[in-house]
């Protein structure tokens, strides 16, 4: 029975990420545009997390940590640059 949720969500994440890329593709401004990235490496996190579970195995929790790490930062760069146009002062 678990395998049968975890390729329930591992396609709900799936479709999201497809929706993702469009709301990349098509977004009227950047801030939705970085919104979309976001909620991209959310997905993404979600993904890896439910395969480590299905494989039973801990090794991809780790990765998904660094995803996170580096999702937040990469997130708040591209939100200093759209407010001040410079990332280091």
């Amino acid at each position: 029975m678990i395998e049968y949720a975890l390729a329930f969500a591992a396609s709900c994440y799936g479709i999201a990420l497809l929706l993702d890329l469009w709301r990349i593709a098509v977004g009227p401004d950047a801030a939705d545009r970085i919104l979309a990235l976001d909620t991209m490496v959310i997905n993404i996190i979600a993904l890896l997390v439910l395969y480590g579970i299905w494989r039973g195995t801990a090794i991809y929790f780790e990765p998904a940590m660094l995803i996170a790490m580096v999702g937040f930062v990469s997130t708040v760069a591209y939100c200093r640059f759209l407010l001040r146009g410079d990332i280091i002062e």
